[in-house]
């Protein structure tokens, strides 16, 4: 897709900083970092979200994103990391080639995940439960 930024990237026609490939997957320093060595795990391939990746790039993409949390943990004294992707617009991605964030985290960095946790009434828990369960089980 010639108007993905990160198939681009892949093919070699924008520049960037690539830390790691394997077969399935490649992963480059984020141009807008949240902290500096915040590092993206890109398919190869073209998918817009984490439920088009079949599962086979997935074990690539898995490889890739524990050898960089390695890398970082160790080249930059990383007292934590976060890996996380956004799925959707309205989860906050802006590049619709699914990727993989990994942000170094230290003490005091500042960063807050702002979260307002909800509360189960009672049976709601096993009603959420029951309906997840029947799409899995292939009853819904």
């Amino acid at each position: 897709m010639t108007n993905c930024i990160f198939c681009r990237i892949i093919e070699r026609s924008v520049p960037c900083e690539i830390l790691f490939e394997n077969a399935s997957s490649i992963s480059i320093l984020d141009n807008r970092p949240i902290h500096f060595g915040h590092a993206l795990i890109l398919p190869k391939q073209h998918y817009a979200s984490f439920l088009e990746v079949p599962l086979p790039a997935l074990v690539g993409l898995t490889e890739a994103t524990r050898t960089i949390c390695e890398a970082l943990t160790r080249s930059l004294n990383l007292e934590g990391f976060n890996i996380f992707c956004n799925n959707g617009a309205v989860a906050g991605q802006s590049v619709f080639h699914f990727h993989w964030h990994v942000t170094p985290r230290y003490r005091n960095d500042n960063i807050r995940f702002e979260l307002s946790l909800k509360k189960y009434s009672d049976g709601e828990m096993a009603h959420f439960a029951r309906r997840i369960r029947e799409q899995i089980n292939g009853t819904a």
